[in-house]
């Protein structure tokens, strides 16, 4: 039997002010694409968190890929070395820097040789269909819908092997919440990418998911 390529196992992380999770389970197969559901506050971004490496459970253990990346109190991997593409919720461009500075700073920290850099932005620009006069330009000066390919861009540039997404579309109006919503649907399965997709709407979960899980007040129900 192949072993899943994520796994959760009674992971726990514990705020004071606000809610975590609580003793989440989880196996996330590779290539499978999971959408987590929940309303706000549920416990959803605390979990994508985690699996990134960029906070540390109070108890459990994360296993990513065959390798344990984290237990109780301890990242025993760091996040930059994980190979997790990350979309934030409110895509976390960084502003001072241009499209192309943002996925250079991301090719310096995945160790990507300066002279295989041209040949993988053409490739990253053509898979999220970014026009080329838009590198030159910075996050404020992009629409709403450049911006989110530029940030998927960005998670895609160091090829990882898995990608996380935190409600990314929210912001969109409707048209381009479901061109952008089945763009990203082919993308994911060209690649054959496993992914989880954290999100309040049904339409994004029925469109993105191979199997879908509930979070409510800190637990996977």
């Amino acid at each position: 039997m192949t072993p899943p390529f994520l796994r959760l196992i009674g992971v726990t992380k514990q705020y004071r002010t606000r809610r975590g999770i609580e003793d989440v389970s989880l196996d996330i197969s590779s290539g499978q694409s999971v959408v987590v559901v929940g309303p706000s506050g549920s416990g959803k971004t605390t979990l994508l968190r985690l699996i990134a490496g960029l906070e540390r459970p109070d108890a459990g253990e994360i296993w990513l890929d065959g390798r344990k990346v984290a237990d109780a109190r301890r990242n025993l991997v760091a996040a930059n070395l994980r190979r997790v593409g990350f979309v934030f919720q409110d895509l976390a461009l960084w502003p001072h820097l241009t499209v192309r500075g943002n996925l250079e700073f991301v090719a310096d920290c995945s160790g990507i040789e300066k002279t295989r850099r041209a040949e993988v932005f053409d490739q990253i620009h053509r898979q999220c269909r970014l026009e080329a006069d838009l590198f030159e330009r910075y996050p404020h000066q992009l629409s709403g819908g450049e911006q989110q390919r530029v940030a998927l861009a960005r998670a895609l540039v160091g090829a990882p092997h898995l990608l996380l997404l935190d409600e990314p579309l929210s912001s969109l109006d409707p048209d381009l919440r479901i061109e952008l919503r089945n763009e990203l649907a082919s993308l994911q399965r060209a690649l054959q990418l496993t992914a989880v997709y954290v999100t309040h709407d049904p339409d994004d979960a029925r469109t993105l998911a191979d199997r879908t899980v509930t979070i409510r007040n800190g637990r996977l129900v």
